[in-house]
């Protein structure tokens, strides 16, 4: 990969997924998300996170 392949800078890393409940709050509507609660940061249900990489998907 050059250095002109590399116009996408948001950060993609994700959370572990959960191998079962508690699970942590969408952020956004708190719906449980595929997170465990123990994750310290932001957590998106799937449809919110479905949102979120729409809004701040490279356009390039």
């Amino acid at each position: 990969m050059s250095e002109d392949d590399d116009y996408c800078l948001i950060d993609a890393a994700r959370p572990p997924r959960a191998d079962g409940p508690p699970y942590a709050e969408c952020v956004l509507c708190r719906e449980p998300t595929e997170y465990p609660e123990s994750y310290k940061g932001v957590t998106y249900c799937p449809v919110c996170e479905w949102r979120e990489a729409e809004r701040t998907s490279c356009s390039g």
